[in-house]
């Protein structure tokens, strides 16, 4: 996803829009050095060369999310949305030996890519890839999963995080990508499926006293987005 903003000083009176990208790469660069970001940025040129679309998370939350795979003591985490494989790469690599990343992607061209990127990066052993659509896939899956990403078209939120919690057990942390949209979230009646299935997706988290979620707005490579964190506390789980 692109900027949206052409320039100009952000709300805060820092870098134009056209300097998040610039940003992004310094601290990357200074964080994510080493032989240990090789895997990740050569799937990223794998998935570019295959015509895959650049939606991709970024590297710094690529590492994000190996962190929380990591604070959380993950050893199966539950993917709704493969692509080329590149999240998968990094929340694998931070599992125990015994972890087992589930990944489902609904097309087969982007899986065989996303096997490619996976076997490269040496993490074969860890990741179990379905294909198919998710909502056929989830009922077939067993659960709990200890660390959940949906990643996948958002017209479905609603239906994933029913699924999620499923899949879940309480200490269980549900992560969302794309839920702020470009600020497009604040606009529920332009007709967007997408942004129709956020606001569903992020009410369905305010309601279920399961979960205590926040948000995160993020700027950066990636434009202006956000994604959120619900984690499952201690009431039973049903099937949806």
């Amino acid at each position: 996803m692109g900027n949206t903003a052409s320039g100009g000083n952000t709300a805060s009176g820092g870098p134009p829009a056209s300097g998040w990208a610039a940003v992004d790469e310094y601290l990357a660069g200074t964080l994510l050095a080493g032989a240990d970001d090789r895997a990740p940025a050569q799937a990223l040129a794998r998935n570019a060369a295959a015509g895959l679309p650049p939606i991709d998370v970024s590297p710094l939350y690529g590492k994000l999310l190996a962190l929380l795979a990591q604070i959380t003591q993950a050893r199966r985490v539950l993917e709704i949305g493969t692509l080329g494989g590149y999240s998968t790469i990094w929340l694998a690599r931070a599992l125990p030996a015994d972890g087992t990343v589930v990944t489902i992607e609904a097309l087969a061209a982007h899986a065989e890519v996303a096997r490619a990127n996976i076997a490269d990066a040496g993490v074969t052993d860890r990741v179990d890839l379905r294909v198919g659509a998710a909502l056929d896939v989830l009922p077939t899956l067993q659960g709990p999963f200890d660390l959940i990403f949906i990643d996948a078209d958002k017209p479905n939120n609603p239906h994933y995080l029913r699924w999620a919690l499923a899949l879940s057990r309480p200490g269980t942390l549900i992560v969302a990508d794309n839920v702020v949209r470009h600020g497009a979230v604040l606009a529920p009646d332009d007709g967007d499926p997408n942004v129709e299935g956020i606001r569903t997706f992020l009410q369905l988290v305010a309601d279920e006293p399961r979960l205590s979620a926040t948000a995160i707005q993020t700027v950066g490579a990636k434009g202006w987005d956000g994604f959120a964190l619900a984690l499952v506390g201690p009431e039973a789980v049903t099937t949806p």
